[in-house]
């Protein structure tokens, strides 16, 4: 096939459906790969395809690629993220080549009936697949897909991994999914993994540090104190049990660092803590003033806090999992490291799940760095109690829980206002009254799924939207106006009530 832009993308006959190669006397028995890897390789090109169809949308990331390659298309079309990443894994093949063998070329070629034909092998057909992998047509037709689908550099200094290299400098979201997606590669191929990723990125020539992105990392408030850190904690609304319980721990540090001083011997403590809770109750908030109190009083050394869950932490393939995990807690060295809904490590959602991998890794790394790593785990308290129950390393670590009640309608208000107040609106008598009405109707009706102040955001926004319908066809519009919610600009209490049931089972399927 010869090298042309993405709208002539397809060519007649899918590779690895070409069932003329096949030669019937080559043994069925030198199978090199099995029906689960084929699927396993189908899983893996979708989600390789669905990430680049979210980078395609970008139609300047997508110009800014084009311009590093030489193009041969004389109609001055652009190839895809597809394109690139297919080039990419192209040289990364050529480099290990002294390794491949039959299985390796398979997935070379299944890579590429996935990305440019949009065909996938199906798995049913492994023992003919087995047989088309020894076949000299086979071996021939993957070399003349090398020569066709790998784009040349416009700059021979460059990096020949164009894609994960503006990824790189855009500090675009997508980098660290596309760089698991090329070791992904690199293990499928030749059953090789890397450690960690800065071994990988090493691998590939490429500089992080070009990003800029530290992941909140060293930035922290300007001329910070633990004084400023304790106002900032007493002005959030409600938590008046969480509050106590941070005074207390204070208190306890504090005592501890006397002790030491004089030469006093000190249990041992643990600042790893369990945050129980329903969402939108101010545990993330927590979290972060937590991490700056820690380094203030001298047990962390930078006060950084760092944010992941589930799909931060866990890969769908053996190996990848231990070096997320490494990911997330080097960016938290220093600080905290906070995993939302932290359970779902522990909830096997299918057959190969490498949740527990993933705990195991990180109660290792939590005891490697247990002098300078602080681990909050968050979630609602059932599910978090059976996680920290589910093993005995995270029973003997985790010992410390705070609990994040539900909002009061009153304290349900107090958001409200403080979300009016940072956006210059204020609220008529007749809005307040039917605010009240909506709070308390919410917190009667609530359960634990109920999102507390992510609900009171999102009628913040709908009042925002009413009172724009209401006033844009006003003829003169004075400032009082723009700035007023009234009783109309209210949802009806039921239509809000109902909202945030309609929110809370959308987010819990």
């Amino acid at each position: 096939m010869s090298k042309k832009n993405h709208s002539i993308s397809l060519i007649e006959e899918s590779f690895l459906s070409l069932k003329r190669y096949l030669e019937t006397n080559i043994k069925t028995n030198e199978a090199v790969f099995t029906a689960s890897f084929i699927k396993d390789l189908q899983k893996e090109t979708i989600s390789i395809l669905e990430i680049c169809s979210v980078l395609n949308q970008d139609s300047e990331f997508i110009q800014k690629l084009n311009e590093g390659v030489i193009s041969t298309t004389s109609k001055g079309l652009l190839f895809k993220a597809e394109h690139f990443f297919l080039s990419d894994i192209i040289h990364l093949y050529e480099r290990e080549a002294a390794n491949k063998n039959e299985k390796t070329q398979f997935v070379l070629a299944y890579y590429y009936d996935a990305l440019r034909n949009g065909h996938f092998a199906n798995e049913n057909s492994a023992s003919e697949l087995n047989q088309l992998v020894f076949t000299d047509e086979f071996k021939n037709h993957l070399i003349k897909i090398q020569k066709e689908n790998k784009l040349q550099t416009s700059n021979q200094n460059a990096n020949h991994y164009l894609l994960p290299q503006l990824l790189v400098e855009k500090k675009h979201n997508k980098l660290e999914g596309i760089l698991n997606k090329y070791q992904n590669f690199i293990q499928f191929a030749f059953d090789r993994k890397f450690e960690n990723t800065k071994d990988f990125t090493a691998f590939l020539g490429l500089d992080l540090n070009k990003s800029g992105d530290k992941k909140e990392v060293d930035n922290l408030p300007e001329e910070d104190t633990l004084e400023k850190v304790l106002e900032e904690l007493n002005l959030l609304v409600g938590l008046a049990e969480v509050k106590k319980d941070v005074a207390e721990l204070i208190n306890l540090l504090e005592i501890q660092k006397k002790r030491s001083k004089q030469g006093l011997k000190n249990v041992e403590i643990t600042l790893h803590t369990v945050f129980l809770g329903a969402p939108g109750t101010g545990k993330t908030s927590v979290a972060r003033l937590l991490s700056r109190i820690f380094k203030h009083l001298g047990f962390l050394s930078k006060g950084q806090m760092y944010e992941t869950d589930r799909e931060g932490l866990v890969a769908g393939y053996v190996g990848q999992t231990a070096t997320k995990v490494d990911t997330a807690v080097e960016s938290s060295l220093g600080g905290v490291l906070f995993i939302d809904e932290a359970y779902a490590l522990t909830q096997n959602f299918s057959g190969n799940d490498y949740g527990a991998e993933a705990v195991n890794t990180l109660l290792k790394r939590m005891e490697d760095h247990r002098e300078d790593l602080a681990v909050v785990v968050a979630g609602y308290t059932e599910p978090m109690k059976m996680f920290i129950e589910s093993n005995p390393g995270l029973r003997s670590r985790f010992n410390r829980f705070f609990h994040f009640k539900h909002f009061t309608p009153t304290e349900l208000f107090q958001i409200f206002e403080s979300f009016c107040a940072k956006s210059d609106f204020i609220v008529s008598e007749e809005a307040k009254e039917k605010l009240v009405d909506t709070f308390e109707l919410l917190y009667a009706e609530k359960d634990e799924s109920f999102g507390n102040a992510r609900v009171v955001r999102n009628l913040f926004e709908k009042c925002v939207q009413n009172q724009a319908n209401r006033i844009v066809k006003l003829k003169k519009i004075s400032n009082k106006v723009l700035k007023t919610f009234t009783e109309e600009d209210i949802p009806e209490p039921k239509e809000t009530q109902k909202s945030a049931s309609f929110t809370a089972t959308d987010e819990t399927a």
